[in-house]
């Protein structure tokens, strides 16, 4: 097989009718040059299929065109999303994503740290399982740019999170919207932050006497939810819980009682995990944390912050969404105007 023979810079200013100094200029937005003069550049190295050597962009930026992700979220639940969304917002950039799982090992942690500098990445994204933990690394300090995303970073970093609160809001007033009156929250640990955010909204809507149960994130918590709840005489008409492993398990109690679901009861889930979601029968009405969106934002931010510009630092809360199935009914609220809604047949 006679190996196909790479497409050089000389070959991109030769079919542009350009010396190779404005052909180089041209591809890497730099110099003085009319836009059409660019633009025909850029044509001809599409045509081409042009691919810049990777070694000689990075010496001549002093870049290395990579980027290290730092996470403890090993199984991947929270941070494959996450990472989804900064390799959308980095490949156009010719900029890759070194990816490294350190459990909540501080030591493993620090190695990973040192390898990610060896190489030179041109900054590094933590990202973790909670937004009120730190990963078990101090990252303060290094020679390159760091952004939080989903996990807890200092006070004068910049930090990425979802609106747990307005998550909250989302669920309980579409429960509300359905006409559903009697309303429990059904959730993790109360040591959460997101926890404490989510219980807090759902009370000032369902008011401050509604129930929250406090529980592991589990769908054996779920079952054991109901068990507690319909020992009362007055069970509940719409059911928020805290996860969607809680929710099927809510779900899949209330069918073994006989209990229907959307008709007797309506259930909410969190995150809108699809695996979970929208395998469950019926398939969960559930709260959409948007971590592509949040990777998309902290891969544009990084990518600011390695070309030296000045990114005000600080937490950024990005919006959840309601994403509508058949847990509640086919009903579906108005928009409001502090999130989004989304359906899902």
């Amino acid at each position: 097989m006679i190996k196909a023979e790479r497409i050089r810079i000389y070959d991109v200013a030769r079919v542009a009718g350009v010396s190779v100094a404005t052909a180089s200029k041209a591809l890497n937005d730099t110099g003085r040059m009319t836009e059409e003069t660019r633009t025909r550049v850029k044509q001809a190295a599409a045509s081409l299929g042009f691919r810049p050597n990777a070694m000689a962009r990075a010496l001549t930026q002093q870049r290395s065109f990579t980027i290290g992700l730092l996470t403890n979220d090993t199984y991947g639940r929270f941070t494959l999303p996450v990472m989804a969304g900064i390799n959308e917002a980095l490949i156009d950039h010719g900029v890759s994503v070194f990816l490294c799982g350190i459990e909540d090992d501080a030591a493993l942690a620090k190695i990973h740290v040192d390898a990610m500098l060896d190489k030179q990445v041109d900054g590094i994204i933590a990202t973790g399982k909670r937004i009120d933990r730190r990963l078990p690394v101090d990252l303060s300090n290094l020679p390159v740019p760091v952004v939080y995303a989903f996990t807890d970073g200092p006070d004068d970093a910049v930090t990425l999170v979802s609106d747990d609160a307005l998550g909250g809001r989302l669920a309980t007033q579409h429960l509300l919207d359905l006409g559903r009156r009697n309303l429990v929250h059904v959730t993790g640990p109360e040591s959460f932050a997101s926890v404490s955010a989510r219980a807090t909204a759902f009370r000032a809507l369902a008011g401050a006497g509604a129930s929250v149960l406090h529980g592991p994130w589990s769908e054996a918590w779920g079952h054991e939810a109901i068990a507690q709840l319909w020992a009362d005489p007055e069970p509940p008409d719409g059911i928020f819980c805290g996860n969607d492993q809680i929710a099927r398990g809510v779900v899949d109690a209330l069918r073994e009682r006989g209990v229907s679901v959307p008709r007797d009861v309506a259930v909410i889930g969190f995150d809108n995990w699809e695996i979970v979601s929208a395998a469950t029968r019926p398939p969960l009405t559930t709260i959409d944390m948007n971590l592509k969106e949040l990777g998309r934002e902290a891969g544009r931010l990084i990518l600011e912050l390695a070309e030296g510009k000045p990114v005000e630092p600080g937490i950024r809360t990005l919006p959840c969404k309601l994403v509508v199935r058949q847990s509640c009914g086919s009903g579906l609220p108005a928009a409001h105007e502090e999130g989004r809604v989304s359906h899902e047949a």
